[in-house]
Order: structure tokens, then C-alpha cells, then sequence
């Protein structure tokens, strides 16, 4: 057997530059796709609703939006998608590995269409046009988002060998995730000084989201160009058909506990990324120009306490920490959902926010690679794409859930030819948000961390042995 390359800190970095790229293009979208699109105006220079003339606002189905129905089809197209990508890496035998290849093909088009997202859809007059354009480019969004995740998370357990590595990689992606996403919180300040080159601020928006888009393919290229997959994994292609793979990997007891638990996360998470710009302005009086600062500061403590979890992972386990979060984050929401005005608001829940994205951030990715290494030395067979298919999935299932619920529950009434949403309906996202964490948290108790870990070492030690006896 050739002897494959170790797997140092420098390969997990360049790894985690991946994952700036595609978590600044996830950013833009949840950040500003309804903001921008939805909403109107209150004062010269606010970013809400500037596209809103061009696509439909008033509910279609019911109580629901457009994007809240777009969203939800999305996520019946992903279950479709996601193991069929997964199932498609975990097959591969391409020269190049069963990862990398996915990743280098897909980067410059999921980099294109998000920026078409923005651009596209634009012609005046025509709303049926625009929702058509607006629906085509989210589905192919979300496809290209499949392409390169689940072959890139897979990579996590993969190249994440050991319990070191792989809380170590999961501490670096999650550095570059929260900085991918914190810079998509910038584009109002890029948009500002690039508005006399643009003409508009509407044409500067786009030309400052269509310069995030370039950062994050060279981003998304890097890992895919230096990372040689075959000098460092055997990369054995799977032989389980795509049906009886995903039925395997759903048949893990743990695993489901995990994924119950992460989609009530997701969810949760993204329910308040979707609303902090408008908690921010419309509950707390904020000016726009402050979201970027405020999201730095939650990142900062977020970044702080990066260490701390990095060593207390090993000590206290896992299960402990990310319970802790689940509880951190419902105190965050549920602060969001009882705030006053003032910028001190804003600290408030910024400092608080950083503890449980500093857990939340980290952790659960160590916790699927964990059920993934346990499940290929119980099988022989290594499908992490799987694995993180699945997980993605949940994080799709989380966030569409998020944005058809608060899309449905924020739509604007008409008072005196004005767009108009209550502040109590933007609480009551962030009690939904609140309820959804504690929850999450109860059913991760059930997670058997220390049952998956034992197992591990058990299977480790007696494959050790077989080999040991093989070379005598």
C-alpha cells in the first residue's frame, strides 16, 4: 500500500479557505435576498426593499410569499440533489479523488449565479418575468451550493484522521465560515463609495455583490488547486447504490438524533440571521450603517472563545458544550425578542451571540465526522458524502423553514400607500427562535457521544492488531 502524506495544520488551513468562499456567497443570499427584495425604504440611503418594484410582494398561497414558496420547493429539489451528489463523490473514481474534482468544476458557475440572483432579475414592469428568473436562479443556487458542499464537508472526516485533526478542522472551517459570512454583512459599506462609479445605489449593491462573488471563487478555487486528494487519501470508491446508501446512513440511530436536532438549529440560526438587519433597525432604532460593526463584534467574541472550546472539546466532550450553546442561543433570541431601543441593545446581543456561534460553529461538524469514521470501521465502507449530504440537507431543510416562516409572518400591510410591518411581528420570529433552541437542546441529550467514541477506539485498536499481525 503507498504511503500517503501526512495531514498537517497547513493542508487543514488551506482546506478551511474553502469554506470562506462558499460561506460569503451563502451569506449574501441570507442576508440580503429579502431584505433587498422585500420591505420598502424608511430614509435616504436604506438598503430595504430597493428591488422590491420588481418582483411580486403580495402573498400568493394563502399567507405565503414568493420566496417563501420558492424556498420551500427548494428544499423538496435538495432532497432529490443532496444524495444524489453524495452518493455520485462517495461512487468517483476520478484521477483526481472523489472530492477535489466536484469542487474545481463548480466553483466559477456557483459564484456566477449567485451574483445572477442579484442582477438578473431586473426588468422593470415585468414581476411574472422577474419571479421566473428569480425562481430559475435560486434552484440552480442552491444545486451549485450542493455540488461543492457535500463533496467538500465530506472531506472533513476524511482528512480529519484523528480526533485532533478533526476538531482542529472544524475549529479552522468555522473561522473562515463566520469571516465568509461577516464580509457579506459589508456590501452596503462597499455599495457606499462605489455608488458614484455605479450611478445608483441599486447598480452599486449589485456591483459590490458581484465583487464578493469574485473573492469567494478564488476562495473556493484555492483548496480545489493545491490540495492533491490522492496524496493524502485512498479515496475507495463506495459500491452501495445511491437509495441504499441514503437508507444506511438514516438507519444510524445517532446519526438521526444529531440531524432532529441540527435542522431545529438551522432553523433557528437562520431565522435570526434572516431578521438581525431589520431587529437591528426596526426594534432597536439602529442605523444600517451599524450592522457590520455590530456583526464584527459578535464575531470577535466569537473568535476569542475559539481556543477555549478547542480545548475544553476533549475534556468536557462534545454533547456537554454544544447543549450549553443550544441554551446560550435561546437566551440570545429571546433577548432579541424583548429588546428596547438603542444601540446597547445591539452590544448586548452581539456579545451574547458570540458564545453560542463559537460552540454551534465548531462542534457539530466533529460530531458527523465521528458517526462517519464509526460507520466505515463497522462497514468497511467510507461514505462520509453521505453522511454530510445528509447534514447539509438538515441545513437547507433549517433554513428554508426559516425563511417561509418568517416571510409568512413579516408580510407587510399597506397603510397609506406605504409598506408597513408591525415591530411585534419581528418578535415574534425571535420567540419562535427561542422555543426552537430549547427544543434542539432536549433532543440532543439523546446524542450518544461517548458510546460513538468508545466504539471508535475499540475498532481502532483491534484493526491495529490485524495489521500488525498481517506485516509479522
Amino acid at each position: 500500500m503507498e504511503k500517503k502524506k501526512p495531514i498537517t495544520n497547513k493542508v487543514l488551513w488551506i482546506f478551511a479557505i474553502g469554506q470562506f468562499g462558499w460561506s460569503l456567497l451563502s451569506g449574501i443570499v441570507s442576508t440580503w435576498l429579502v431584505h433587498l427584495y422585500t420591505g420598502a425604504p424608511e430614509n435616504v440611503g436604506d438598503t430595504n426593499g430597493i428591488f422590491r418594484e420588481f418582483i411580486t410582494q403580495n402573498p400568493i398561497l394563502a399567507s405565503l410569499t414568493l420566496f417563501g414558496l420558492i424556498t420551500a420547493v427548494g428544499r423538496i429539489f435538495d432532497a432529490v440533489t443532496d444524495p444524489l451528489v453524495a452518493s455520485w463523490s462517495d461512487r468517483a473514481k476520478f484521477k483526481g479523488g472523489r472530492r477535489i474534482p466536484f469542487m474545481k468544476v463548480i466553483a466559477i458557475p456557483f459564484a456566477l449565479v449567485t451574483a445572477a440572483v442579484f442582477i438578473v432579475p431586473q426588468f422593470s414592469g415585468q414581476e411574472v418575468l422577474n419571479d421566473v428568473l428569480i425562481f430559475v436562479l435560486l434552484m440552480l443556487f442552491y444545486l451549485f451550493m450542493t455540488i461543492y458542499c457535500t463533496p467538500y464537508n465530506a472531506l472533513i472526516a476524511e482528512l480529519g484522521d484523528t480526533q485532533k485533526n478533526r476538531i482542529n478542522v472544524s475549529t479552522y472551517i468555522s473561522f473562515t465560515y463566520i469571516a465568509g459570512f461577516s464580509l457579506a454583512t459589508l456590501i452596503p459599506s462597499i455599495a457606499g463609495p462605489l455608488q458614484g462609479i455605479a450611478g445608483s445605489q441599486e447598480n452599486a449593491i449589485r456591483l459590490a455583490i458581484g465583487i464578493m462573488c469574485i473573492v469567494a471563487c478564488v476562495a473556493m478555487l484555492i483548496p480545489a488547486l493545491y490540495i492533491k486528494e490522492r496524496d493524502y487519501l485512498e479515496a475507495k470508491p463506495v459500491k452501495s447504490p445511491v437509495f441504499k446508501s441514503l437508507i444506511k446512513t438514516y438507519g444510524n440511530g445517532q446519526f438521526r438524533r444529531f440531524v432532529y436536532s441540527d435542522v431545529i438549529y438551522f432553523f433557528a440560526v437562520t431565522l435570526f440571521q434572516t431578521g438581525l438587519a431589520d431587529y437591528e433597525t426596526k426594534l432597536m432604532g439602529i442605523d444600517s450603517s451599524y450592522t457590520f460593526l455590530l456583526t464584527v463584534l459578535m464575531t470577535v467574541i466569537s473568535l476569542m472563545l475559539y481556543p477555549v472550546v478547542n480545548k475544553l472539546a476533549p475534556k468536557l466532550g462534545k454533547k456537554k458544550i454544544i447543549v450549553t450553546g443550544f441554551f446560550a442561543y435561546s437566551v440570545v433570541f429571546l433577548l432579541t425578542s424583548l429588546c428596547g431601543q438603542g444601540l446597547a441593545w445591539g452590544i448586548i446581543i452581539a456579545v451574547c451571540a458570540g458564545i453560542p456561534m463559537a460552540i454551534l460553529g465548531i462542534l457539530p461538524q466533529a460530531c458527523v465526522a465521528d458517526v462517519s469514521e464509526l460507520n466505515t470501521l463497522e462497514t468497511g465502507e467510507d461514505r462520509s458524502g453521505m453522511f454530510f449530504a445528509a447534514r447539509t440537507f438538515a441545513m437547507k431543510l433549517g433554513q428554508a423553514l426559516s425563511m417561509l416562516v418568517y416571510t409568512s409572518i413579516t408580510v407587510s400591510k399597506m397603510v397609506e400607500g406605504k409598506a408597513v410591518v408591525e415591530p411585534m411581528q419581528y418578535r415574534i420570529t425571535a420567540i419562535i427562535a427561542t422555543v426552537a433552541c430549547l427544543l434542539g437542546a432536549i433532543i440532543f441529550l439523546f446524542y450518544g457521544e461517548k458510546k460513538i467514541l468508545s466504539k471508535i477506539e475499540d475498532l481502532k485498536a483491534k484493526k491495529a492488531e490485524k495489521e500488525a499481525e498481517v506485516k509479522a
